[in-house]
């Protein structure tokens, strides 16, 4: 999933200043998982501007507001509030404000609420953690499932760096370094020889942007 946090409500009142009108956007997947962007926020936005003197002409909350369909059809459901905003403002990850943009045919101005930060994991407390840098040259299979490209610091593809103590990162020794998880995941499966061969470097052309992946037929 993608994790995103809710701008500060002053920065957002100063993006839409002069704009009185506001039509609010969710999101029913990360945006909600991380309490971002989902109906219990939305309203809650929509109380916030309107006791700042905004008037929210409407609000919806698509199930993923980073696809095309699904974005059309809230807006075509929203087309007379949508029409009556001066803005609109979107509170998901940043795929989900571009795709609202790009099926805008009212040429409205659209901001992001959110500041979108990372792929994250959820675990079983609800903690989100980085654990994907989406680099397009995936090496899990080699590494026990630990990406060291995300989860050392400094991106190590072949063993820890000489400034790790006590498994911990010298950049910051409140993390795990993952080199030591990779190698203490190697260990309780008698695979301390696979850290022998040496990884090649990335292919850094896979992860060149913006990606574009047609579509499957």
């Amino acid at each position: 999933m993608i994790f995103t946090k809710q701008k500060d409500f002053n920065f957002i009142l100063n993006l839409l200043k002069g704009k009185s009108k506001v039509f609010l956007v969710g999101c029913g997947e990360c945006a909600t998982t991380c309490k971002t962007g989902g109906e219990e926020e939305i309203l809650e936005m929509k109380k916030k501007l309107e006791e700042a003197g905004k008037s929210v002409t409407g609000w919806v909350v698509p199930e993923s507001a980073c696809i095309s369909s699904q974005v059309k059809t809230a807006m075509a459901k929203n087309r007379q509030a949508l029409s009556q905003a001066e803005a609109v403002l979107v509170f998901s990850c940043g795929s989900g404000t571009q795709s609202f943009k790009e099926n805008d045919r009212m040429n409205l101005d659209v901001y992001s609420g959110n500041d979108t930060l990372f792929a994250a994991s959820v675990d079983s407390q609800g903690n989100f953690t980085e654990v994907c840098s989406a680099c397009g040259d995936c090496i899990l299979e080699l590494t026990e499932g630990i990406c060291p490209v995300t989860r050392c610091a400094k991106g190590i593809l072949n063993g820890p760096c000489g400034g790790q103590k006590d498994g911990k990162c010298e950049v910051d020794r409140t993390k795990d370094c993952a080199w030591i998880l990779i190698y203490k995941a190697k260990t309780q499966k008698n695979k301390t020889g696979d850290l022998k061969s040496v990884i090649k470097t990335r292919d850094y052309k896979k992860s060149l942007k913006p990606h574009i992946a047609p579509a499957k037929n």
